[in-house]
């Protein structure tokens, strides 16, 4: 495309991450919302850049297998990543993870003197601390607060997708931080997807109590939770784990069912269970949590991070720890009641966080750093040269 036709089709925005695999989760999905958003609704160019390039026009990044990830790769090599960025001559970047791709970015926003923004989708903090175990836990998170300071700062925006990843954020020592919520396609995720067809080929009893959770099965989302609490509560109590990873729930109560890329799909499972369920406590915001309240399906998910923003007793029930009983209690008590209450409001909640309320707002960033780009990248180019001395 000659500069003439690329400046007459909008300017042109590159995501960048690593978080995309054929079985990717909450980040893929935003993606692909906002690419399919710019494109109906703007004149902007949109170019995805990942380890795994699966749908057409996305550029696919050097990276090297990730294995116990769930199909992850992770990207290499800062300076090919930073050269195969600028060859896309992007007018804004952003990155969508805190790891080597994001220094790339940074190194490619430099070059082209266009603004880098980062999206805060992993807490570090709770992250690093899970993985290093009690004993270290403490000194892991310190040293991952060192880091995303370290990195986060050097962008000219960093965007949160909830109030409390923001407040960390600041607490880090970030600075130039907004929250950005994450949205819905509340025209796809409908209670009108429920199908009792469906429920009927899983082959349970009619008066099954279905609980359903759908995306990754890693650690952070202790699915073993769930598990215990759904053996505890017995019949007529069914837990139905949809998604793809390492550490899948077991149980003479539980099925698991792999990962759904199909949102219609996605949308009739959500619709069709009696609830939601979720015991994350890493959560930055928790996009099919919000999914399944568009569905007009209660929840029942920790009260910590980004999932205390959305789920509250009113929409389901909010589960302050993560001990099984303390989950069986929530689930058991949502059906003492009429449920009708509780899955109105998740509806109502949902339809807030359309995508087509949330994308407008996040385009005014990009827009607004676009024109003070010029003046940032003089105030940054610095400390951002500091971090190109980093190892290669």
């Amino acid at each position: 495309m000659t500069n003439e036709l690329a400046e007459s089709a909008g300017p042109h925005l590159v995501d960048a991450t690593m978080f995309w695999s054929a079985t990717g989760g909450g980040v893929r999905r935003y993606l692909q919302a906002k690419h399919q958003w710019l494109s109906r609704h703007t004149a902007w160019r949109h170019t995805i850049a990942a380890p795994v390039a699966d749908l057409p026009g996305m550029v696919q990044l050097p990276a090297v297998s990730l294995p116990g990830s769930g199909g992850y790769r992770l990207p290499i090599r800062r300076r090919a990543l930073a050269a195969a960025l600028v060859d896309l001559q992007p007018d804004v970047i952003e990155a969508g993870d805190p790891y080597r791709l994001a220094w790339a970015a940074l190194d490619a926003a430099d070059t082209l003197h266009v603004p880098a923004i980062a999206f805060c989708h992993s807490n570090l903090e709770l992250l690093a601390a899970s993985f290093a175990g009690p004993r270290l836990a403490g000194a892991a998170a310190r040293a991952a607060r060192r880091y995303a300071r370290r990195l986060y700062s050097r962008f000219d925006l960093v965007l949160a997708p909830s109030e409390a990843m923001r407040m960390r954020l600041l607490d880090w020592g970030v600075e130039r931080v907004a929250a950005q919520p994450l949205g819905v396609d509340t025209q796809l995720f409908h209670a009108a997807r429920a199908s009792p067809m469906w429920r009927n080929h899983l082959g349970l009893p009619p008066a099954t109590r279905l609980l359903v959770y759908a995306g990754r099965f890693a650690p952070e989302k202790h699915l073993d939770v769930l598990a215990q609490a759904v053996r505890r509560l017995g019949a007529p109590y069914v837990l139905l784990a949809v998604g793809a990873g390492p550490t899948p729930p077991s149980g003479d109560r539980v099925i698991v069912q792999p990962h759904l890329s199909d949102p219609m799909a996605l949308a009739r499972v959500l619709a069709s269970a009696d609830a939601f369920v979720h015991a994350g406590d890493q959560e930055t915001f928790g996009l099919s949590v919000l999914e399944a309240m568009a569905c007009g399906t209660p929840v029942v998910a920790r009260a910590a991070e980004g999932l205390a923003e959305l789920v509250d007793d009113s929409v389901g029930a909010a589960v302050h720890d993560n001990r099984p009983d303390s989950y069986a209690q929530a689930i058991a008590g949502l059906f003492v009641h009429d449920r009708s209450g509780p899955s109105r409001r998740a509806r109502e909640r949902a339809e807030s966080y359309d995508w087509n309320q949330m994308l407008p707002l996040l385009l005014m960033h990009y827009r607004q750093m676009m024109r003070d780009g010029a003046r940032r990248h003089d105030d940054r180019i610095a400390p951002r040269r500091r971090a190109a001395s980093l190892p290669q």
